[in-house]
Formats: structure tokens, C-alpha cells, sequence
């Protein structure tokens, strides 16, 4: 059973596990389906079952991921769940040594690339969506002029409504509540720039 807290990766290995773009993408989508075969996972990814379970064993092995309750009777098949509920990579555990920050950069910027290509993968399919998920849709930029302890106060309150708000669709969906529901991304970038 995934434990329901986040997971905080503070070493390079379990980094590098999951900095790979294959894994990456299989472990959005492990944590979008909440269990799911190596099988099903492939036909998401469009690679080999092969490949897939061996990234899967990958992410294992570094307790990202961990084997599930089977959902069929097929003895055959070997289910997938997250080991929790996210994870948490945070710069101050990478600062310090230039190799674990140059890993912390590289994880962080193919991170922002696959989040980036599936926001423009939205917009190429945007005339595809009905209007009322086109309009739901968030697209906007604020600017601010925080301290640092004001910046940390306002992700921790975004967190906190993004997990009120993934909780309830949870919740709703478990009820029976699947009409007009979809897979949302949100992404919430918070960082200091100079002019």
C-alpha cells in the first residue's frame, strides 16, 4: 500500500533513477492510473513491454514505485503502484557538492522540458476540448515582489489547496462521481528573477 505522504529524494542515485525520460513519464503516468501493468503502461508510452518493465524494476529498486495488489486473477501479470504519494526534490539537499547540483540542474531541466511538451501538447489538441475545459483552463503569469519567507508561505498554501482539491476529486470519483471528470496538469513555477 503507497504511503500517503510525499517521498523527498535526497540522494543522486534515487535522482538519476528517475531523471531518465522514460521513467519520468512512466511515473506521471503510474501515479495518473494508481496501478497499472507493465503492459498497459507500454501501450501509453508506445515502447516495448520489455523496456517498460525494466524501468519499471528500475524505479523499484529505488522504492519509487512497489508491486500492487493484483487486479485480476491473471497470475501473469505484475501491477505497479507509487511507493507514495509524490516526491519532493528540494535544491538545498543537492547544493554544496558540484556534482549532485549538476544532477540536481539536469533532473529539474528535463522536468520543465516534459511538463512544457505536455502543456504544448494541449494546446496543439485545444480545438479538440469542449468549450467549458477550454475555458476551465488556467493560463496566467503573476508578478510579485516577495521576501523568501513570503514565497515559502505561499507554496505551502498552494500545496495545501491543490492536495483540498485532488482529495475531493478523489473522493467524488470513488463515489460513483466520473461524469466530465479529467486528468488535470497543474504547474506552479515560484522563483526570483532580476530585471
Amino acid at each position: 500500500m503507497a504511503s500517503e505522504e510525499n517521498r523527498r529524494i535526497t540522494d543522486v542515485g534515487t535522482l538519476k533513477a528517475l531523471a531518465h525520460p522514460l521513467r519520468a513519464n512512466l511515473y506521471r503516468l503510474l501515479c495518473v492510473e494508481r496501478v497499472a501493468t507493465a503492459s498497459q503502461l507500454a501501450d501509453h508510452v508506445d515502447e516495448a513491454v520489455s523496456l517498460v518493465s525494466y524501468h519499471l524494476r528500475k524505479l523499484a529498486e529505488h522504492g519509487l514505485i512497489e508491486e500492487a495488489r493484483p487486479q485480476t486473477t491473471d497470475g501473469r501479470e505484475r501491477w505497479w503502484q507509487p511507493a507514495s504519494d509524490g516526491v519532493s526534490i528540494r535544491d538545498e539537499d543537492f547544493r554544496g557538492e558540484p556534482a549532485k547540483a549538476a544532477a540536481h540542474l539536469a533532473a529539474t531541466r528535463l522536468f520543465h522540458d516534459q511538463r512544457a511538451d505536455r502543456y504544448h501538447r494541449y494546446l496543439d489538441e485545444r480545438p479538440t476540448w469542449p468549450a467549458e475545459w477550454n475555458t476551465a483552463s488556467v493560463d496566467n503569469e503573476s508578478w510579485m515582489r516577495l521576501t523568501p519567507a513570503e514565497l515559502t508561505a505561499l507554496k505551502r498554501e498552494l500545496e495545501a489547496l491543490l492536495r483540498k482539491y485532488d482529495e475531493q476529486g478523489r473522493a467524488a470519483e470513488e463515489a460513483g462521481g466520473t461524469e466530465a471528470r479529467q486528468h488535470v496538469a497543474l504547474y506552479v513555477y515560484g522563483f526570483p528573477f532580476r530585471v
